[in-house]
């Protein structure tokens, strides 16, 4: 390779990476964005011009120019669960084999930072959006529309079907968890909700108020307490179900976290996690067969949701014009140790 000589105190450019791999500016941008082809040769030999002259681009200038940034933006509620967690595993497998990078926004549960950092990635930042449980997208949804910038809704129910989503099957394992409950003998069932604010949680308790209705089963709103996804909060619920006058004999958390603060209540309480007390819960997060006694609960595909959401975003970031669609994932029931059938 011919030696060519860089002042290092320059700003290092495309170029220059160029003539020291001799090789043409649009070679480099090829490797550089792994698109088309390059021989393995030649792509050597500008990987090590690259790493010999301390080359790094400027991704968010390469946006702004109207090219791509070879970056996703990803905007989360909170990192406090294994739920986002694994959902982000998906989206970065996914994002690794095509060579882009992710930027990573959490707000908190903030309105005006989700709007923030929304604006922020559409500027030139991202080549495209996921949205992770979006507080208010309607803020932003005409906005994307009219740009027509691409963006998938994770885990978001509630909207008019002109936005790529992917969720998954949330009525239907309400359904299904309360139905299977029902089929142990146990007919008051305590339910902790999760921010009824949101769809995925508002479904889910849809789904237990329809399996309850299909049995003949009363729907007490005693039994029926509002959560927030969090553990002190689940336990706090359970508390308060268990001090009833006529206490439910199994409890239905809308996600394993609660379901947590849930099976530590009952414990505090005195009472035998599934003897006493059934639990069941909503997610099947990495923690949930590792507590003690492994926890019943309902299986979302949070890994794959992740992956399929980051798959649609980057057919649309290649056909932005593409029409939209709503995939939703199918729940599953995963049986462990925490239910059993009433004992009176």
């Amino acid at each position: 390779m011919r030696v060519t000589s860089i002042d290092s105190e320059s700003r290092i450019t495309i170029e220059d990476v160029a003539r020291v791999a001799d090789v043409s500016y649009a070679t480099v941008s090829r490797v550089i964005n792994n698109k088309g082809y390059v021989s393995d040769e030649t792509r050597a030999r500008v990987i090590e011009a690259v790493t010999r002259t301390g080359y790094v681009v400027n991704r968010q200038a390469r946006g702004l120019a109207g090219g791509r940034s070879q970056v996703v933006g990803l905007v989360v509620p909170d990192l406090d669960t294994s739920y986002c967690g694994e959902i982000v595993r998906g989206i970065d497998e996914e994002l690794a084999a095509v060579s882009y990078d992710l930027m990573l926004y959490t707000t908190h549960h903030r309105i005006h930072r989700e709007s923030a950092f929304v604006g922020n990635l559409m500027n030139g930042l991202a080549d495209g959006l996921l949205l992770l449980l979006p507080f208010d997208p309607a803020a932003y949804l005409d906005s994307f529309r009219k740009r027509r910038f691409p963006f998938v809704l994770i885990d978001h129910e509630g909207l008019d079907n002109h936005g790529p989503s992917v969720g998954a099957t949330n009525f239907q394992g309400g359904y299904d968890a309360t139905n299977y409950l029902i089929s142990l003998g146990h007919r008051r069932i305590g339910f902790v909700t999760g921010k009824l604010r949101m769809g995925n949680a508002i479904d889910r308790l849809k789904g237990h108020r329809a399996a309850l209705a299909e049995h003949g089963l009363p729907d007490d709103p005693a039994l029926v307490l509002e959560g927030d996804f969090l553990q002190p909060r689940g336990y706090e619920c359970a508390r308060a179900l268990l001090a009833l006058a006529d206490p439910p004999s199994a409890i239905f958390a809308s996600n394993d976290v609660s379901a947590f603060g849930v099976m530590d209540a009952i414990r505090d309480a005195g009472l035998r996690i599934a003897t006493d007390v059934s639990v069941i819960g909503f997610d099947d997060i990495p923690g949930a067969q590792s507590v003690h006694p492994p926890l019943t609960t309902m299986r979302q595909p949070l890994v794959e949701m992740g992956a399929r959401a980051t798959r649609m975003l980057l057919e649309f970031i290649e056909e932005p014009a593409r029409p939209h669609e709503r995939v939703d994932l199918a729940t599953s029931l995963v049986i462990r140790e925490t239910c059993r059938s009433p004992a009176r």
